[in-house]
């Protein structure tokens, strides 16, 4: 992960990461805090999902380790509340009552493990590795693309409409003759665009293109 100038180390990562736990016994709350702090991760504990949702989110690697019952109230209705609003962070289950069935529906609504009570340090431990993993791996997508989106909102509108032509394949002198200008005048959007979206090269271009969901141009029919 890159900040500013500045790359981090992949200790100083581990730092930045933060495990939310969530679990209406104490007694486990503690005991987990003190085995993930252990390994110098970052931990926040609640005892309920208000808590949970209350609290303001780093914009980290993260990941929620929940139990599968909470007083009164159910945590696979809560991961499934978590996915409609927009919570993305992997979900790591612990239950004293599970069972195969509720271990794979927690698996097909997302949950990335599963674990029944009493569990392994070290496996939850490898758990939350992955599991912080995974999720630094979508946070820099999800900032590269963010990062991708102001750069063509720097466009001009002409650029932008010249863009959609040069990733359907055109040469200058059909989107000359496309868009009514000279040749000249497409060569110089061409050039402006490449540079700004930084694109090395066409299919550079039409990469980016694809991840913004800019439509290339398509002639209508006769």
């Amino acid at each position: 992960m890159v900040i500013g100038q500045h790359s981090l180390s992949p200790n100083d990562e581990r730092r930045m990461s933060v495990v939310y736990v969530l679990d209406d016994d104490e007694r486990m709350r503690l005991a987990l805090r003190n085995l993930l702090r252990s390994a110098g991760l970052h931990v926040e504990t609640f005892a309920s999902s208000r808590e949970f949702l209350a609290f303001p989110k780093l914009d980290a690697p993260s990941c929620l380790i929940l139990d599968i019952r909470l007083r009164g109230e159910s945590g696979l209705a809560f991961q499934h509340e978590m996915t409609r609003s927009g919570l993305r962070m992997p979900v790591l289950f612990m239950t004293g009552f599970g069972d195969i069935e509720m271990s794979v529906t927690a698996m097909k609504a997302g949950a990335l493990d599963f674990f029944p009570k009493p569990f392994r340090d070290q496996d939850m431990l490898d758990a939350v590795t992955a599991a912080l993993a995974r999720d630094g791996q979508r946070l820099a997508s999800e900032h590269a693309l963010a990062a991708l989106r102001s750069t063509y909102e720097l466009l001009t509108p002409r650029e932008k409409e010249v863009m959609a032509f040069v990733v359907s394949g055109l040469m200058n002198k059909q989107i000359a003759a496309q868009m009514n200008l000279s040749e000249i005048t497409v060569k110089i959007h061409r050039g402006q665009l490449m540079k700004k979206m930084a694109a090395r090269s066409v299919p550079d271009l039409v990469r980016k293109a694809e991840a913004l969901g800019v439509e290339p141009y398509r002639a209508s029919a006769p």
